[in-house]
């Protein structure tokens, strides 16, 4: 096991983050956080030790499969084994029954909903964080096995973030405003349009030049990306119109470079189709555009079958 450059001193757990039995025995909110973070070694608490944490994720969910997705390209199918769930929550109120326990183990009277994702520690019985940024960081930091990508590469941090961001505000944020708004009103989706279509020319451009965002190494950026854009064509795209989706459509590079990853066992082995369409649906508040049926990928040409577990 590597041991990578650290970005940031460790990060204990923080007031949000509930302690059991916490002072005065008060109830955990339904809102806590769990921030715990993976330290260096023994005096940070929780330290990278193979087989000691286990992560509880729903390939459905985009967060999840980010996570999951920077596991098989870190090889750590060994080292931090992987419970997939189911890809809609199946306990009372939210969340996952199976994780009732863990949650309750490390919140006082937790009334919240057992959510995924969870980076669970063996040793303990509780959770080290629920927080998607903070596993993708210490997954790449503590435990990425030898000959494998450095998906944060020191010194490039800050534009790893910003693709990030721009994925979130430019894609997906974008793309349901304008799914949301733009059935009825042709106005009212112009400018999340005319914002989803920008990000997307500036991906394009990237790609039409390299062949990965950053340059000619695959980074965590990447993840972000392809993640991205399979919400994008599997989720966004019911809410648009057929004229949007020829647009979305109109980038070659970058859907050659989604398929192009999607090919990577590493990527295509954690698409859950069918799980990410239940999930569409259990979470749809909105009708759906008749136009835009047809995707611009054959993900099933690259997916995984259903989990069934």
């Amino acid at each position: 096991m590597s041991v990578t450059p650290h970005l940031g001193p460790y990060v204990p757990p923080t007031a949000a983050s509930a302690v059991p039995g916490g002072a005065g025995g008060s109830v955990a909110p339904a809102g806590t956080a769990f921030r715990g973070r993976i330290g260096r070694d023994v005096r940070s608490g929780h330290y990278a030790v193979p087989h000691r944490y286990r992560l509880h994720l729903s390939l459905a969910c985009p967060g999840c499969l980010r996570i999951a997705v920077t596991h098989g390209l870190l090889g750590l199918q060994e080292t931090v084994p992987l419970t997939l769930l189911p890809a809609t929550p199946d306990a009372q109120g939210g969340g996952y029954a199976a994780l009732r326990p863990l949650y309750e183990a490390s919140a006082h009277q937790y009334a919240g909903p057992a959510a995924a994702p969870v980076l669970s520690d063996g040793w303990t019985g509780r959770i080290v964080t629920t927080h998607v940024p903070d596993i993708l960081r210490d997954l790449a930091l503590r435990f990425r096995a030898p000959g494998r990508p450095d998906l944060l590469p020191e010194g490039r941090e800050a534009e790893i973030d910003a693709i990030g961001e721009l994925c979130e505000r430019g894609v997906n944020r974008a793309a349901q405003r304008a799914g949301e708004l733009g059935l009825d009103d042709e106005a009212a989706h112009e400018d999340p349009l005319a914002e989803l279509f920008a990000t997307l020319g500036d991906l394009e451009h990237r790609l039409r030049r390299q062949e990965y965002v950053l340059g000619d190494a695959l980074t965590a950026a990447d993840v972000h990306v392809w993640v991205t854009l399979v919400q994008l064509d599997t989720v966004h795209r019911r809410h648009l119109d057929a004229g949007a989706l020829d647009r979305i459509a109109g980038h070659p590079a970058l859907w050659s470079y989604a398929q192009r990853l999607a090919a990577h066992p590493a990527f295509g082995h954690h698409l859950d189709l069918d799980g990410i369409a239940a999930r569409h649906r259990a979470h749809c508040g909105g009708r759906e555009a008749a136009g835009a049926v047809m995707g611009i990928v054959d993900w099933a040409a690259y997916g995984r079958e259903r989990p069934t577990d």
